[in-house]
């Protein structure tokens, strides 16, 4: 009787861990993927220009930078743009977040997060092996990783490794900014969405084709909608155009620093140029005073964009 109930007991403790885990399964899947294919789609930019720059796999800085910042979701990425987990040392003269007693460097963007981790691993000499490695080598990179002493964690390789086979993230090492994004799959499907993603002033952004609505591209891109709005210098009841141009973050200030004036063409407008450059439709107005309204510009007019 004891060993029918022991049976039993065994019975029902396998099948509920069956369900258990298959709910966990079914959760990293589908809500869990989904943080990191955001994360990816919206990163792959950076980690491409600093593999241009130089010269360190973009497949090894997306899967550092998924795994060290949890895509994007850890405290020091939410609140000090530091994705990869770099302590601020002595010989760190910026910024400092403390966390968990320790302080830790604190960013002003993603992006000076992302060029800090390179030049990180260009500046110190015992990651120079590194460097010697073909750009397509995400394992050697991994392994070394390990050997140079970035990582104590023993599994910390094969946690890279598993990270971008899982996600193809080795498509991005053969991939060139002056190209268009590699399609990924991931769980059987396409994510790379509708829309290509570009970057201009250091922004992500999409060019709206027809058809498209701001809860649309909310939904693909993983921007709220209001947000979207906000950051394109718009109005919930615009309706959105073929060919627009839609940031995925916030515009900046000016624009960069190759660019210092626009002359205008035909059909030109403040907010069609601030859009062009990435910059804050207010701030550009403010550069040019002497544009008292929104409206088109004539042809000839010079604004200054710095």
């Amino acid at each position: 009787m004891n060993k029918i109930k022991i049976i039993a007991l065994v019975a029902i403790f396998l099948t509920v861990a069956c369900r258990a885990m298959g709910q966990s399964d079914k959760w990293s899947a589908t809500r869990g993927g989904d943080v990191y294919e955001r994360y990816i789609q919206k990163y792959y930019p950076l980690a491409v220009e600093q593999m241009e720059r130089h010269n360190i796999p973009a497949s090894i800085t997306l899967a550092q930078g998924l795994l060290e910042s949890a895509a994007g979701n850890s405290t020091l990425a939410r609140k000090a743009n530091n994705h990869f987990g770099i302590k601020a040392d002595k010989s760190w003269n910026g910024p400092k977040k403390w966390r968990k007693g320790s302080k830790y460097r604190s960013y002003d963007s993603v992006r000076d997060s992302y060029e800090d981790h390179s030049m990180f691993l260009v500046g110190r000499s015992r990651y120079a092996f590194l460097f010697k490695l073909k750009r397509n080598d995400y394992k050697g990179w991994a392994k070394g990783l390990r050997k140079a002493g970035y990582a104590e964690d023993r599994a910390y390789p094969q946690k890279l490794i598993s990270m971008i086979e899982r996600y193809q993230l080795y498509k991005f090492d053969n991939y060139s900014s002056k190209k268009e994004a590699p399609v990924l799959q991931v769980n059987g499907s396409a994510y790379a969405g509708r829309h290509t993603i570009y970057r201009a002033n250091g922004l992500l952004y999409i060019v709206a084709k027809g058809g498209d609505t701001f809860r649309s591209l909310s939904k693909e891109v993983g921007v709220s909608r209001r947000k979207l709005i906000k950051y394109n210098d718009l109005y919930k009841e615009y309706v959105i155009k073929d060919g627009d141009i839609i940031y995925l973050e916030k515009k900046n200030n000016k624009a960069e620093k190759q660019y210092k004036f626009h002359t205008t063409g035909a059909g030109e407008s403040l907010y069609s140029i601030s859009q062009k450059y990435g910059i804050k439709l207010k701030k550009l107005l403010k550069k040019n005073p002497q544009f008292k309204s929104y409206a088109t510009l004539k042809v000839g007019d010079i604004l200054r964009l710095r």
